[in-house]
C-alpha cells in the first residue's frame, strides 16, 4: 500500500536521493545537505504546530511503500509564498505601436519583471520515482496535498499556484536562459537554477533587466519555449487542467516555464471530496477513493477500495487501511471517488 504523510527527519538520505534524482530545473529540491536539512526540520515544526492563519509554513511529505518501507515520491505545499523572500515571475503582457498617419499598428507581446503572487499558496516538491511511476501512484500523490487544504484552508493563501518546470536539455541547458545569460548574466542555468534553490536570489534584483523584455527581441529558441513545460512535467500539468488550474500568462524567469493557478474553493478534488466517519469491517469488493484522515500532524492519505454507507454517512475500510490511516471507528475522513 501506498500512503502519504509527512516528512521526518529520519527521511533525510531518502530525500537526497531524490534531490539527485530530479536533475537540473527542479528548484526546490537542491543537492544540498544543509538546505535539505533546514527543509525537513521546517516541515516537522509546520506540521506540529498549528498556524492560526497563513504564513511562511512549509508542509513538505513523502509517499511510503509500506511493505518496503521505502520512500518512493515527495510532494509539498507552501502556505504563502514571497514573505520572507521576494517571490519572481515574468508577467507576459503586450503594448501597441500603432500610426495612425502611417496605418501600422503592431502589438508585441513583452516580459514584466513582478512579485504578483506574493501571498499565494504554492503546490510543489512534486517527484515520483521511476520505480513508482505507473498506475494512479503519480494522481495520489498530487492529489493528497489537495486533501488536506480541503480540510485545513485556512492555512493557505490565495490563490493556490504550482511552478510547472520549464524546457531544457539532458545537459540542464535552458533555451529561454541561454539568451538572458547572453545579454544579462554571466552564470549558466545550473547555477542559477540551485543559487535560487538555496535562497540566494539577491542576484534577480541586482542582474535581472528592469524595464519590460520585448518577446521578439529574444532569440527564436527562447521565443518558442515561453510558456511550455518539460516533457517529464506534462502529466503533471494535464492533471492540474483536470483540476481546474490555468495560466494567467506567468512564467518562470529561468526557464519560462508556465506557473498554473486556481482558487483553493474552486479546484475539483476539493469540490468533489467529502467528510465521512471511518466504519472498520472487512471489504471484499469495494470502489477506489483517496481517503485522507483529518489530522494535520499525523497526516495520512492513501488510495483504496473502499464502501461508502450512505444511511449512516460512513465509509467501510478494512482495519489495516484504519491503521495506516492513524484512525479507529467513528473517526472523520475526508474521501474523494477516483473515476
Amino acid at each position: 500500500m501506498l500512503v502519504i504523510r509527512p516528512i521526518r527527519e529520519s527521511d533525510y538520505a531518502s530525500l537526497y536521493q531524490i534531490a539527485c534524482e530530479s536533475g537540473i530545473g527542479f528548484t526546490s529540491l537542491p543537492v544540498n545537505e544543509e538546505l535539505l536539512r533546514s527543509k525537513i526540520t521546517r516541515a516537522v515544526r509546520s506540521f506540529s504546530r498549528r498556524a492560526h492563519k497563513p504564513g511562511a509554513e512549509s508542509y513538505l511529505m513523502v509517499m511510503e511503500d509500506t511493505e518496503s518501507g521505502d520512500v518512493v515520491g515527495t510532494c509539498g505545499i507552501e502556505a504563502c509564498v514571497g514573505l520572507t523572500d521576494a517571490f519572481y515571475h515574468y508577467h507576459v503582457g503586450q503594448v501597441v505601436h500603432s500610426s495612425r498617419e502611417l496605418k501600422i499598428h503592431n502589438m508585441v507581446e513583452t516580459l514584466t519583471l513582478c512579485n504578483d503572487y506574493t501571498g499565494a499558496a504554492e503546490l510543489c516538491t512534486l517527484f515520483l520515482r521511476e520505480s513508482h511511476r505507473k498506475g494512479l501512484a503519480g494522481r495520489l500523490l498530487s492529489r493528497s496535498r489537495m486533501l488536506l487544504m480541503a480540510e485545513h484552508p485556512e492555512l493557505f493563501g490565495a490563490p493556490v499556484i504550482a511552478e510547472m518546470r520549464g524546457v531544457s536539455d539532458e545537459h540542464g541547458c535552458s533555451p529561454f536562459w541561454q539568451w538572458l545569460e547572453q545579454h544579462f548574466f554571466s552564470m549558466d542555468f545550473p547555477t542559477a537554477d540551485y543559487l535560487t534553490g538555496i535562497g540566494q536570489k539577491v542576484f534577480i534584483a541586482e542582474l535581472m533587466p528592469k524595464y519590460p523584455i520585448y518577446v521578439n527581441l529574444l532569440s527564436k529558441a527562447a521565443q518558442e519555449v515561453i510558456g511550455r513545460v518539460h516533457e517529464k512535467t506534462q502529466p503533471a500539468l494535464q492533471l492540474l487542467k483536470t483540476e481546474g488550474f490555468r495560466c494567467k500568462g506567468y512564467v518562470d524567469i529561468f526557464d519560462a516555464g508556465p506557473t498554473v493557478e486556481a482558487e483553493l474553493s474552486q479546484i475539483r478534488s476539493v469540490r468533489s471530496s467529502q467528510r465521512r466517519h471511518a466504519l472498520l469491517a472487512e471489504v471484499d469488493k469495494g470502489s477506489l477513493y483517496m481517503i485522507a484522515n483529518t489530522q494535520l500532524a499525523q497526516y495520512r492519505c492513501t488510495l483504496v477500495e473502499a464502501v461508502l454507507d450512505d444511511e449512516t454517512g460512513a465509509i467501510v475500510i478494512s482495519p489495516e487501511v484504519a491503521d495506516v490511516l492513524c484512525v479507529k471507528q467513528g473517526d472523520p475522513l475526508r474521501v474523494l471517488a477516483v473515476k
